[in-house]
């Protein structure tokens, strides 16, 4: 069977913020509600690492709000990365002063892309999803940002575990706030075709990763050739960066 070789990357981008220590989260928590100059630097460290992929799926990307300088992020690392189709999907917005979005950037172009908000006891977390070919054989990537507490994610993962049930040629990617091999993400692997991964790459906290809790899941006719988790400018996670092996028949 012919395939292609694309490479993905999935990203917790921090909104460009820089943390890199614990104590960052009280030292420059002003940093996640007002702009600062540093953001635009970190942005285009990270278009530099996006643009040598093809498909990438954001988290914590900001949509435009206060803390951003009103700039669409998803926006501005498609612009400077070179790529020609990106969407976005606000999630949660803190009055207007702070607000997050799952981000999808693409070389190929996608034949339908589906905004899903996620159940959770506090609302704002979504997936958003890309489909790459035509019917049920077609690539689909989903990317989420799961929430923090388990019966949330619970009831997230039954959610997604609907959504890609029938589809042989799945990704999810993104934040899941825990390790795959979790209680909660036992109905995921039971009810899709997604696996657990074969090898778990510690992302968090990026400056000394200990836990597994960024995840690009694949299903067994998709080939992962390699996976490595690289900084992602000043983020607190590292990003996570795979070279898949797709069936043309997929993107077709």
């Amino acid at each position: 069977m012919p395939m292609r070789r694309l490479r993905l990357l999935s990203a917790n981008i921090q909104a460009g913020s820089s943390t890199r220590g614990y104590q960052d989260y009280v030292t420059r928590s002003w940093s996640h509600v007002l702009p600062a100059g540093n953001k635009r630097g970190a942005l285009d460290t990270i278009a530099e690492l996006a643009g040598q992929h093809d498909i990438v799926g954001l988290q914590e990307a900001d949509p435009g709000s206060l803390r951003s300088g009103f700039t669409n992020q998803t926006h501005y690392l498609a612009q400077r990365a070179g790529f020609a189709y990106w969407s976005h999907q606000p999630n949660r917005s803190v009055a207007g002063v702070a607000s997050s979005a799952n981000g999808l950037l693409s070389r190929l172009e996608p034949r339908r892309v589906e905004d899903h908000p996620l159940p959770g006891r506090v609302k704002g977390r979504g997936v958003l999803t890309a489909s790459f070919g035509n019917g049920r054989d077609a690539l689909t990537v989903a990317i989420a940002h799961l929430s923090l507490g388990s019966q949330s994610r619970r009831s997230q993962l039954d959610f997604i575990a609907d959504l890609l049930s029938d589809m042989p040629h799945a990704v999810l990617m993104g934040d899941f706030n825990c390790d795959p091999e979790q209680p909660e993400m036992q109905a995921l692997y039971r009810r899709t075709q997604l696996q657990p991964p074969a090898r778990c790459l510690p992302t968090f906290p990026s400056w000394r990763p200990q836990r597994a809790i960024d995840h690009m899941l694949v299903t067994p006719a998709l080939s992962m050739a390699a996976m490595q988790a690289l900084p992602a400018a000043q983020s607190d996670h590292l990003a996570l960066s795979v070279a898949l092996d797709v069936p043309d028949s997929a993107l077709q």
